[in-house]
């Protein structure tokens, strides 16, 4: 097989992946956490053993969907810290971004989060997929991208670096904890749960220095 053939193929079958997700995507708009692989294959025109034969089983497809998602939504975050505004404006650019975003798609939020939700007990024993660890690496990611923006950004002293992961981790748990809370009661508006989150981080963020010579924070 010659390199252009395979290139093809390559190409082919990332397409074809990428029709299954969108696929995945809008059972699971639909769904929620009750989005099962006989629906997914259903949508997608195929059986199940061929969904398996992309994605191996349902852990590898739910994986598939949190780095589409979680992409998509670092790039929104980035976007909202690097517009030109103050500090302030920025962190709560940044706090409704995330909001928005679980507002705008929150069955896509509890299938990412609360898979076990809808799931039957068959769905939640697939080979693969352990519901008790389905939030962990999406959070991490969260925490260590929104790190390094304030390591980038924020003089902290010589454990800066440290001080960085701590307050990007806190301050991811503290988007879901907080989110998570609000999209189930909703006991405020959206603007006003990104105003007290706000005001809980301005202390000594607000205090900090911005690098010398950095884009600022």
């Amino acid at each position: 097989m010659d390199t252009t053939q395979r290139t093809d193929q390559e190409r082919s079958a990332e397409r074809r992946r990428r029709e299954l997700l969108e696929a995945a995507d809008r059972v699971v708009l639909r769904d929620g956490p009750g989005a099962s692989m006989n629906a997914i294959a259903a949508e997608a025109g195929i059986t199940k053993p061929i969904l398996y034969r992309h994605f191996g089983d349902k852990g590898g497809l739910y994986a598939a969907l949190a780095k589409r998602h979680t992409d998509a939504l670092l790039d929104s975050l980035r976007a909202a810290l690097d517009a030109p505004a103050e500090r302030r404006e920025r962190v709560e650019a940044t706090l409704d971004t995330y909001l928005a975003a679980i507002e705008g798609a929150p069955q896509v939020y509890r299938f990412l989060m609360h898979p076990a939700e809808g799931a039957s007990q068959s769905e939640q024993n697939e080979q693969g997929f352990d519901v008790g660890l389905h939030s962990a690496p999406l959070l991490r990611r969260l925490g260590e991208e929104l790190a390094k923006v304030i390591a980038e950004r924020v003089d902290l002293g010589p454990s800066g670096e440290q001080l960085a992961r701590v307050w990007g981790h806190g301050i991811v748990g503290m988007m879901h904890a907080a989110g998570d809370w609000w999209l189930g009661e909703r006991p405020c508006s959206r603007a006003e749960l990104v105003n007290s989150l706000a005001d809980l981080l301005w202390g000594r963020l607000a205090a900090a220095g911005d690098i010398a010579g950095g884009p600022g924070f």
